[in-house]
């Protein structure tokens, strides 16, 4: 993985150039030559990143670019710590300024180490010259690929396991139906089985006999047109008996698809495509398929779902996402490999059960593994044990596990250049991780792996780089946000140890738990660091990580690692007991994301102005209520989170603090996110925040009745303005009807307080997928101002309306999926007229105590998966228990999970709806649940 190294490395030089930087004539010639150089070598790169694995020689060339890339960026960072502040506000900045200004010994040595670089890469081009007439693309022969679908298309049907149900949905799909052309895609992550899946429909009986004309077409990531469309006309000839043209060999690509065409004119027939990996692919042969309303399919298999997407999209298809294998599915797979059918023994069960969750229901790998074990005596314990906690050495060096790794690896080796290192960069959360994207995007930008694009912000371009892995199937979605997009997601076990590889190969990252910390320039601290491990981490590291780290030796490591890694640009302290701010930090000339997190601060030096590289500042969760005034010269700060949540079983009127507003805040013109600060009179808050433009997220507390007139104002100019939070001080009204022009995207709304009236501009928010209304008050039904949002997802009332009635319209909230009423103390009915509310999942009522009964209409949801009720009467609980013959019984019983939920000793206890104490985890009430996967996310 060289290229990126050296693109991203391109990109600084070519900055430090363009820049007004003082260089001494021999450095900016010297830097210009290092330029272009690195820059003939990026297309061979590409194809060399690709290659490396199966040629060893060329494994040590690309290690050799590589190497040499990242010690040149390492004297750029070194250099300029030499160069003053841009700002010229630091005092030792200036002394560092007039040092190299008197004696010019940085320039020179700068001068030296770049000439020892010159000398390398002259080698390097040596070798370049000696590989370049032999490397080619890799073929699928050479990644192993050829073989691995060889045995997918042999194995016998009674050796699957989990298949049928998709078998049979697929085969409905492409036998039923109308007779338009259809596509059919088979999307899902390497080694889940969808060649096997769809190789069984297309050898079903009943698929045989409906259509007329077969073929079945492997597609390779190298794929070539011509060659493709040759195979097709073959098997499709071959198949009636009749003789390709003679002329196919000199055919061209026109030619070739136009005798596809006329072959398949007026016939029904079914193509497969397996292993489809771009959509350029599938733009290359989707015209040769006539459309004649034969009722013929195309079915296509693919990593990606956007390519799944796009080929069904056309023909109003239809996509199968193949889901890993049960717990149960995946269990008797592996006992059907490794013990022949036979449980496993009772002294091997807890090794059992921790390999099918490292193979997460991926039956590629659980096949492998399982092929593996069986090899082994059961007697030997330790034998087993050692596989599984090396399963990462095992995957190099095994050769049973090779087919799984490259099946793996396949995925790794075509992302796009860009998307290498954010992927490898996973490698350093910890196993079973729950990935927040919020906070990766932060890290992948501060460490400069993303690229801006024209009207586009980088947190836009990361978000999309975000997206692909998903879509790629490289990261599984865990919990999602109201807009659907993704918020947490994972990585599966198997592809974390095949970027663990990667990233220890090449010197990228590690983590404690792994042994290699010698030259590498990312460290994640898993639990325990010891300052033996520190002295051999170097003073390269750009960027350090730490989960669940509680110990103090292990902590005044992490210190001292910090006070020797001067080029940190990541630095997340999440978790760790801090006491005060480490004044360590203040040195890190280059940082741009630090998170403390959930530490015991309380407090931030004046001094933090140091930190004039600093883009995030996560110090959520600490006891900080005021910054210094420091903190106004961090001109690049573009999130800024300061608050914690007061913990209770009901939500609190001051449930959430945040910070003390600063006069001058307004000079932070590149902050897009402000949370959460605190307004006081006198304090000029909301003036300064309009001139806030950037602003994509902004809440404020301690709102006046006063304030509203300019809060109105402020949020008319932040028109990027995407959530807002609004609460006023308690017993005060929160008046916004002087808002003529709210933020047009505005997606999120959280209004805390008393409301004059019910805000009229909410009705054109076209774009608002949530809303909160808390302690609002409000005489007239807001469902009437919220129901014909288009977008509308989410909402939440808590002390909201004084009501008795609340009334969702026939036809209305057609996209509502999450329902909370909290505290609606006069609401005696809630009714859901036919056709309204269709896809609502969740529903939450609590503290509702003249509620009479469950909403009218419940009944007709046939989308709901959850009906949760807090602290309710048991005159309201007891007519829906089918244990005591509840009459209310049949409105609630398509609902898979009801609950009833008390707080009692301290805690919350969760009850089925026949009594029993259900073991099930409960959401703290004011929140929602969804049951993902087996397991709970609390939105």
């Amino acid at each position: 993985m060289a290229e990126p190294a050296v693109t991203f490395l391109l990109e600084k030089l070519s900055t430090l150039l363009a820049e007004n930087v003082k260089l001494i004539n021999d450095v900016k010639h010297e830097i210009q030559y290092m330029r272009d150089e690195l820059e003939t070598m990026t297309t061979f790169l590409r194809v060399a990143d690709a290659a490396e694995d199966s040629n060893p020689q060329l494994k040590v060339w690309v290690k050799q670019v590589r190497d040499v890339a990242y010690e040149i960026e390492d004297i750029i960072h070194e250099f300029m710590l030499h160069l003053p502040n841009s700002n010229g506000c630091c005092p030792d900045f200036v002394h560092r300024l007039i040092f190299c200004l008197n004696n010019l010994n940085s320039h020179y040595e700068i001068a030296f180490q770049i000439q020892n670089i010159k000398s390398r890469i002259r080698t390097i081009e040596e070798g370049h010259e000696r590989y370049h007439g032999i490397v080619n693309v890799p073929n699928q022969e050479t990644v192993g690929e050829i073989d691995r679908r060889g045995d997918a298309l042999l194995l016998e049907e009674d050796e699957l396991v989990g298949i049928e149900h998709p078998k049979e949905e697929v085969v409905a799909w492409i036998v039923k139906g109308e007779s338009k052309l259809k596509v059919v895609a088979v999307v899902g992550m390497g080694g889940l089985g969808k060649t096997v899946l769809v190789k069984k429909v297309f050898d079903d009986d009943v698929v045989k006999k409906h259509f007329q004309n077969h073929a079945w077409i492997t597609v390779s990531q190298t794929f070539k047109v011509e060659e493709l469309l040759k195979d097709t006309i073959h098997q499709l000839f071959d198949q009636v008996k009749i003789p390709v043209p003679h002329d196919i060999a000199t055919m061209n690509r026109d030619k070739l698809k136009a005798t596809i065409k006329d072959f398949l004119k007026q016939k029904r027939y079914l193509l497969v495509f397996d292993d489809v990996w771009s959509i350029e692919a599938w733009e290359a042969i989707k015209y040769v398929f006539p459309n004649e309303d034969q009722g013929s399919r195309v079915i296509l298999t693919t990593r990606s779902m956007d390519v799944a997407s796009s080929c069904s999209i056309e023909t109003k298809g239809y996509v199968y996402q193949l889901n890993p294998l049960s717990e149960e599915e995946s269990r008797i797979l592996f006992c059907q490999k490794a013990f022949h059918g036979d449980s496993y023994p009772e002294h091997l069960s807890d090794i059992c059960e921790n390999i099918l969750r490292r193979c997460g229901g991926l039956p590629l790998a659980i096949v492998a593994i399982s092929r593996v074990l069986s090899t082994k005596k059961e007697s030997n314990v330790n034998e087993w044990r050692m596989l599984i906690n090396g399963l990462g050495s095992e995957l190099e060096g095994n050769n049973q596990l090779e087919s799984l790794k490259n099946i793996l690896l396949l995925s790794f080796n075509y992302l796009p250049y860009y998307l290498k290192p954010c992927f490898m960069y996973l490698s350093c959360y910890p196993e079973d991780h729950l990935i927040e994207h919020n906070i990766l995007v932060r890290q992948w930008i501060a460490e400069g792996f993303v690229k801006q694009k024209e009207g586009r912000t980088v947190e836009d371009v990361a978000q999309g780089y975000l997206n692909e892995l998903v879509n790629r199937s490289l990261l599984r979605p865990v919990k999602t946000n109201d807009d659907g997009s993704v918020k947490i997601s994972q990585i599966h076990d198997l592809y974390r140890e095949i970027v663990l590889l990667k990233s220890q190969d090449q010197n990228f990252a590690t983590t404690t738990v792994e042994s290699n910390m010698v030259r590498v320039r990312r460290l994640s601290v898993h639990g325990a660091l010891e300052n033996s491990e520190v002295e051999r981490c170097g003073a390269r590291l750009c960027s350090l990580m730490s989960f669940h780290v509680e110990e103090p030796r292990s902590i005044s490591s992490i210190l001292n690692l910090i006070k020797s890694s001067k080029m940190l640009k990541v630095l997340d302290m999440t978790g760790i007991h801090l006491e005060k701010f480490p004044e360590v930090i203040l040195e890190l000339f280059h940082l741009k994301y630090l998170c403390l997190r959930n530490t015991g601060i309380k407090k931030l030096p004046g001094s933090i102005k140091k930190l004039q590289k600093l883009e995030m500042l996560d110090l959520k969760g600490t006891y900080i209520t005021e910054l210094p005034v420091g903190i106004l010269k961090l001109l690049n700060l573009r999130q800024l989170l300061v608050y914690h949540h007061v913990l209770d079983s009901y939500m609190p009127y001051n449930y959430l603090l945040g910070f003390k507003a600063l006069k001058g805040i307004g000079c932070l013109k590149s902050l897009q996110k402000l949370c959460v600060i605190e307004a006081y009179p006198g304090s000029h808050l909301l003036e300064e925040i309009a001139t806030m433009t950037e602003l994509r997220r902004i809440s404020i507390t301690k709102l006046t009745t006063k304030d509203c007139v300019a809060l109105c104002s402020a949020i008319t100019n932040l028109t990027k303005l995407s959530s807002l939070g609004a609460r006023a001080v308690e017993g005060d009204v929160l008046d916004l009807q002087y808002l003529t022009s709210p933020p047009p995207f505005l997606q999120r709304l959280y209004l805390g307080g008393q409301l004059a009236n019910f805000p009229h501009w909410i009705q054109s928010l076209r774009s608002l997928v949530k809303v909160y209304l808390r302690w609002s008050q409000l005489s007239d039904d807001p469902l009437q101002y919220l129901q014909d949002l288009p977008n509308l997802v989410h909402i939440e009332f808590l002390d909201a309306y004084i009501g008795e009635k609340l009334c969702f319209k026939a036809g209305k909230f057609q996209k509502l999926k999450l329902l909370g009423l909290d505290k609606l103390e006069a609401l005696r009915s809630v009714i859901i007229e036919e056709g309204a509310t269709p896809l609502l999942e969740k529903l939450i009522i609590q503290r509702c105590g003249l509620l009479e009964r469950v909403p009218v209409g419940i009944e007709r949801l046939a989308n709901m998966k959850v009906l949760e009720f807090f602290d309710m009467p048991d005159e309201f609980i007891s007519p829906l228990s089918p244990e005591k013959s509840g009459v209310e019984y049949w409105k609630v019983e398509h609902i898979p999970k009801v609950y009833h939920t008390y707080w009692r000793n301290g805690g919350w206890q969760v009850f089925s709806l026949d009594g029993a104490l259900s073991h099930e985890e409960s959401a703290k009430p004011g929140t929602a649940i969804v049951k993902t996967q087996g397991q709970r996310n609390w939105l």
